[in-house]
């Protein structure tokens, strides 16, 4: 063609199907006992670690909404932000049922300080942005809050970022319609007087509970499975977040609580009395 400039562009992939994505995170395991660190700044690491249990919640409620809408859900993407051995967690998350995942590496001590919430929901935020250029993301499941921070922010803070609606403490989850963009979903969701109700439209965040479901063991042969599927490395200077993901509070002290000093037996109602009024309760 003379005196023309044709320029091609490929086009953002456009499904109709669902992509989940679910953010685990590497915590110490819940039934190791907590000590805290020879510096006084923080807990010992060298224990026992795990996935979040809350994040486990979250992957066994994406892969069921996969196997109960099978043709809806097209894919179901696993990404947590940490050091190499973050990937373990990973790999749990594939053998439960995930199709593939992400890990955002960040060497230990490189940040000078633990990745708090605000950074995790910008890398996120970013992590969703470059997931969009393969096939958009319309559903964010992730847990309620981690047990070793227990900020309960970063789900919030995603949708914010990300201008999508959110429904945490879910316990459970239904969908009024299809799998697809602005369809309804209604949520039934824990707060301090009982139970509560809301109604959204995808795409949205939901942050999830302990009675949303219980998640399953993975079997032997999904472990073998887990190490064949997809898995992508990034790092902070590919997500552009070198300078975001640095934090922001420092920690002057971490202690335990006192111990508690046994109890003493009194006689009668009057003995009880007099004790509480020696020691100036009442």
């Amino acid at each position: 063609m003379h005196g023309t400039l044709a320029t091609m562009m490929r086009p953002t992939p456009i499904s109709s199907a669902l992509r989940i994505l679910v953010p685990v995170k590497r915590t110490i395991d819940y039934a190791v006992k907590i000590r805290v660190a020879s510096d006084g700044k923080g807990v010992d690491t060298n224990v026992k670690h795990a996935m979040n249990p809350f994040d486990e919640i979250a992957v066994e409620e994406a892969v069921r909404l996969r196997e109960k809408h099978k043709e809806a859900v097209s894919k179901i993407t696993a990404v947590s932000a940490g050091p190499a051995k973050s990937a373990d967690v990973l790999r749990t998350a594939l053998a439960m049922g995930a199709d593939d995942a992400i890990h955002v590496e960040i060497p230990d001590n490189s940040l000078g300080g633990p990745l708090e919430p605000l950074a995790v929901s910008k890398i996120l935020q970013a992590v969703i942005k470059k997931a969009g250029e393969e096939e958009e993301v319309g559903l964010v499941i992730m847990g309620k809050q981690a047990i070793d921070d227990d900020a309960s922010q970063t789900g919030q803070m995603l949708a914010a970022r990300l201008d999508w609606p959110q429904a945490t403490f879910a316990s459970k989850l239904e969908f009024l319609g299809k799998l697809e963009k602005g369809e309804e979903v209604q949520i039934t969701r824990e707060v301090d007087g009982g139970l509560g109700i809301v109604k959204t439209t995808l795409p949205f965040v939901m942050t999830t509970d302990l009675r949303l479901n219980e998640p399953r063991y993975a079997s032997l042969p999904n472990i073998m499975k887990a190490k064949k599927k997809p898995f992508k490395k990034y790092s902070l200077k590919d997500l552009g977040l070198e300078e975001d993901a640095k934090p922001r509070l420092e920690v002057l002290k971490v202690a335990e609580p006192p111990k508690r000093e046994g109890g003493a037996k009194v006689e009668d109602v009057d003995a009880l009395v007099g004790k509480l009024k020696e020691l100036g309760r009442i």
